[in-house]
């Protein structure tokens, strides 16, 4: 594993990074390891491998999870407690039923696509 994972505790031992990685385009790793290093330079997180996604948390609770390693794209839902419906980086906003919890959807396929909005939304969940 690569020194950059250090930080990234697996809880899970039925899935590690590489489980999620294997098979994966060198892009798709490219965009992944560059979404990690973005939330890295903002703020303290961790990356915890599950069973069928990677969470990222704070020391208090999980903000957003990595549910897809797409061919060419990485796509990542943030949870936040109301919508935002302004904005111009996701691609959807569902309620999650029952909770007042909102789920945005954002899909990366290039790098550029981790700007200043997308960033100050990884600061705000």
């Amino acid at each position: 594993m690569d020194r950059k994972y250090q930080r990234v505790i697996e809880r899970n031992q039925d899935r590690t990074f590489a489980d999620f990685l294997r098979g994966k385009s060198p892009k798709t790793v490219e965009l992944f390891n560059f979404f990690v290093e973005q939330f890295h330079a903002i703020g303290e997180v961790t990356f915890i491998p599950a069973k069928s996604m990677i969470g990222v948390a704070t020391s208090r609770k999980r903000i957003a999870y990595v549910t897809q390693l797409g061919k060419n794209f990485v796509h990542v839902v943030f949870h936040f407690d109301q919508p935002y419906h302004d904005n111009l980086c996701f691609q959807k906003i569902a309620q999650v039923p029952g909770e007042q919890q909102f789920n945005h959807h954002f899909r990366m396929f290039e790098k550029e696509d981790v700007n200043e909005e997308v960033k100050r939304f990884m600061k705000l969940a």
